[in-house]
């Protein structure tokens, strides 16, 4: 925490005001290094495609939710990165700064998001008794906390990259990032109780479901979501890593361990997503519930409506 004051000290005397790449070093600035060009031009193209795939799958399939997600994820990673690109030519420049810190730190929350979509759609495809409360709540209960998450993540960011509350930005961000990873956290916990009422439960399928259930389709989204899963929550908890020490602090300075543990982390998560869309999910789980006489969501009846008119 002493480098936050004394961050905030030396920026009211005015140390680093007017700090340029010909006035001043730049292992003085905030991460201490000039961000790679062509690593980060290659986070900028990966996002951006992903970001359009997922906007054409996501109006092919009308999962508008799911769309919604990994659209507004993908976007604002793709954003954040242009922001590091734009470091380069000043490291001290609050604009660059602000973009980057915002988008990054809120992108793999709209991430999750999408991911606790998925299992709602899962239980339905092997039945809704393998789970201990109703499927409908999974997206109720976590959507709103990450929603919290990016409303918290948010605010800190912004109150951080604006240089005058630096201390108090630092704080609200770690409060929002640790909300993220305890959501993470249940979430994996109850996925892994369902996963272990439907191991006990093998013969107990729903019929209506069996085709799909033996596709080799819907087995790799199963492989594809964990990873996705997986890459999400090494982020954040990198992500914790990384503020927990203070700004300038030497895991925040270690440009290597950001591209890893956070750029190819998210790539590998919504590349997986975008490779085994849940789309044709979704369309299944509406005709199960709707077979079971049960009360679909609106994105599964707009799924299943847009294929019936195809």
């Amino acid at each position: 925490m002493d480098t936050v004051f004394e961050t905030v000290l030396l920026r009211r005397a005015g140390q680093f005001e007017h700090c340029t790449l010909d006035t001043c070093p730049v292992s003085d600035s905030l991460y201490g290094y000039l961000p790679s060009k062509p690593i980060n031009l290659i986070f900028v193209v990966l996002f951006a495609l992903s970001c359009l795939a997922h906007l054409v799958q996501g109006v092919k399939n009308r999962c508008w939710t799911f769309l919604v997600c990994f659209g507004i994820g993908t976007a604002a990673e793709a954003i954040g990165y242009v922001g590091r690109i734009m470091m380069r030519t000043n490291p001290w420049s609050k604009g660059s700064i602000g973009i980057q810190l915002i988008c990054l730190t809120i992108a793999p929350a709209f991430l999750a998001g999408g991911i606790y979509l998925t299992l709602k759609h899962i239980i339905i495809v092997y039945g809704a008794r393998f789970s201990r409360i109703a499927p409908r709540w999974y997206t109720w209960i976590f959507v709103s906390c990450d929603i919290l998450s990016i409303l918290i993540q948010s605010a800190g960011a912004v109150i951080a990259s604006s240089g005058s509350h630096i201390g108090l930005g630092n704080t609200v961000m770690m409060i929002g990032l640790v909300s993220q990873v305890v959501t993470l956290g249940v979430f994996g916990a109850m996925a892994t109780d369902v996963y272990f009422s439907i191991r006990k439960f093998r013969g107990e399928f729903s019929e209506s479901t069996m085709a799909l259930r033996n596709s080799g389709r819907f087995k790799y989204f199963l492989i594809a979501t964990i990873i996705a899963y997986a890459c999400i929550s090494i982020r954040c908890v990198y992500r914790i890593a990384e503020m927990a020490g203070g700004w300038r602090n030497k895991i925040m300075q270690d440009e290597p361990a950001f591209i890893i543990l956070d750029g190819v982390m998210c790539v590998i998560a919504v590349l997986a997503m975008n490779f085994l869309h849940p789309g044709f999910l979704f369309k299944q789980s509406y005709a199960t519930l709707k077979a079971e006489q049960m009360e679909p969501d609106a994105e599964m009846v707009n799924a299943v409506g847009y294929e019936n008119r195809k």
